[in-house]
């Protein structure tokens, strides 16, 4: 896993956003930072949560994913959508409300009690936590030129 990352949403990203979303969006940059949650004992015995860098990560470790964007266009972007794919190899805590999953790619979205997988016999199930593949979230109406934000989630390394 790497600690830090840049996306800059391109073309090929517009397909997975809203069929709304003008393409101003390509003017949207992503940058991806993981950190892992650390419990220490500060030097009166009381625990402290510190984050430490994702350069090693092992099963069980909890870690932070930060998404901060920035509109770099001269105009006006509406009706964006950040999306994510979940760092391979771990299981997003799934509480946010606002937080969009996706199961097969990016190509269907909902809360995981909305989604199904097919199964091998040709049925289908309900998709488990394991089964999310990339995250979402609809950031404001309209995100003017040189506008900023950041959103972040933890996940557990499987």
């Amino acid at each position: 896993m790497t600690g830090r990352g840049t996306t800059i949403l391109g073309l090929g990203a517009l397909a997975l956003l809203p069929a709304g979303t003008p393409a101003m969006a390509q003017d949207i940059r992503v940058d991806r930072q993981m950190f892992v949650e650390r419990l220490h004992t500060d030097a009166n015995g009381r625990p402290r949560r510190i984050l430490a860098s994702a350069a090693r990560v092992a099963p069980g470790d909890r870690v932070v994913v930060l998404l901060h964007w920035r509109n770099e266009g001269l105009r006006s972007v509406r009706g964006f959508a950040l999306t994510q794919p979940v760092p391979r190899g771990s299981l997003p805590d799934l509480r946010d409300p606002a937080m969009l999953l996706s199961v097969d790619g990016g190509a269907h979205w909902g809360r995981l009690d909305q989604l199904w997988l097919p199964t091998p016999l040709g049925g289908v199930r309900r998709a488990l936590p394991e089964d999310v593949t990339h995250v979402r979230w609809a950031l404001a109406d309209e995100i003017p030129a040189g506008a900023t934000g950041r959103i972040s989630y933890r996940a557990t390394i499987r």
